[in-house]
């Protein structure tokens, strides 16, 4: 279903509700998002909702990584001064 540009489409009153512990919103159908999953964000008092895809591929997958930031210092695994273990005689 192609999405409407943001220009082109009118701001609309919806209902909010609960499902469990979390609040919920119906979204009109003229503002239906494709797939099953969408990414969301605060900006001020905002909420800023947007589709997401999920790679499908192997290479799908690599080419979205590659828009990842760089793994920083505290993204690392520690080092571990660990003694290699000894020979035991169990007999």
């Amino acid at each position: 279903m192609p999405m409407p540009s943001p220009s082109s489409s009118r701001p609309k009153e919806v209902r909010l509700f609960r499902n469990n512990r979390s609040q919920a919103v119906r979204i009109p159908v003229e503002f239906e998002l494709p797939g099953d999953r969408a990414l969301i964000r605060r900006e001020g008092n905002r909420l800023i909702i947007e589709p997401t895809e999920r790679p499908t591929t192997l290479a799908g997958l690599l080419a979205q990584w590659t828009t990842e930031d760089p793994l920083g210092p505290d993204d690392q695994l520690p080092s571990i001064d660990d003694q290699a273990a000894s020979p035991e005689d169990i007999f």
